[in-house]
């Protein structure tokens, strides 16, 4: 059987949705390496009790490991259509600066749909299944515990906390060495990608033990303060979000206006920027995970 010529209104339809998909914000997030290696990271800090929780609450296809599922938020994306927006929070142009009551909200102005509202949301939910504080409500825990394992990592890649103007970075068009990209993708994707490739053997498994290096060698003595919340807080991802918008003015947006080409200079100077942002993603995913389940209650089955 043939193919069927398609019409111009349909091909207009096809082309329209092309660029719809290319503006919407980090479609894959960190990407799926990104955050496999927050999680795998995150797996390494979990305290026995959590570690035993975190299990219990994965899906079946994820054997045990909480790594393996961190993409599945991306993965939903399209039948989840309203889960779009929690993915990255945007702030005003050149503000440099990120408030929780100014610039979470959709694009349709509705409060608390952006990525730190959902982080809180997450949080909320486990927090109150698991300390059984809301036995009538039933929340689908296993999806929660993979929605905030996964926006963690998002709210630490600094262009899901970009400016508005440019959508995180997704209408910046830039090259990264030869491939046209988006400035967006760069950080998302292609840094890591390259290090991978150049940099470990094209091995992300060798990239992520050398992330673990400096988390108890060179950033041993920040370690602490990554994992702290102030006001006995469980989770606080108006600290993670303002951190990431003023990585995103220091170093994503510097040097990297539209047009320009990205190469070795760029990403030498940005790699250890993302790698420290992937370790303080897992070590805070983590912190939160043993402060969720640091009892021997156990979790309210929904």
């Amino acid at each position: 059987m043939g193919f069927r010529r398609m019409g111009w209104h349909e091909l207009l339809w096809v082309g329209r949705l092309l660029v719809l998909m290319q503006l919407l914000h980090g479609v894959f997030g960190w990407g799926k390496d990104g955050h496999f290696a927050v999680c795998k990271i995150a797996e390494e800090y979990l305290t026995k009790d959590a570690l035993a929780t975190v299990k219990e609450l994965l899906p079946d296809s994820a054997r045990g490991e909480l790594a393996s599922v961190c993409s599945w938020a991306d993965d939903v994306r399209w039948h989840y259509h309203w889960s779009s927006p929690l993915h990255y929070v945007d702030t005003p142009d050149f503000k440099c600066n990120y408030k929780y009551c100014r610039d979470c909200h959709d694009t349709a102005g509705h409060k608390d749909r952006c990525v730190t509202g959902a982080i809180f949301n997450y949080t909320k939910q486990l927090f109150s299944a698991y300390q059984g504080y809301s036995p009538q409500l039933s929340y689908n825990l296993t999806e929660a515990l993979m929605f905030l394992a996964h926006f963690i990592g998002d709210v630490h890649q600094p262009l899901h906390v970009g400016f508005l103007g440019d959508l995180g970075g997704n209408t910046i068009t830039v090259s990264w060495y030869r491939r046209k990209t988006n400035l967006h993708h760069v950080w998302d994707t292609m840094i890591i990608d390259s290090a991978v490739k150049t940099l470990y053997g094209s091995d992300l498994a060798t990239m992520i033990q050398a992330i673990q290096r400096n988390i108890t060698d060179a950033w041993s003595n920040d370690v602490s303060s990554w994992k702290n919340c102030g006001h006995n807080q469980t989770v606080c991802p108006n600290v993670y979000a303002s951190e990431s918008v003023r990585m995103a003015c220091k170093f994503a947006y510097r040097n990297a206006t539209p047009g320009s080409t990205l190469e070795d200079e760029y990403f030498l100077s940005r790699l250890p920027i993302v790698e420290k942002r992937l370790a303080q993603g897992g070590i805070r995913l983590a912190a939160v995970l043993n402060r969720l389940f640091n009892s021997e209650v156990k979790i309210a089955q929904a």
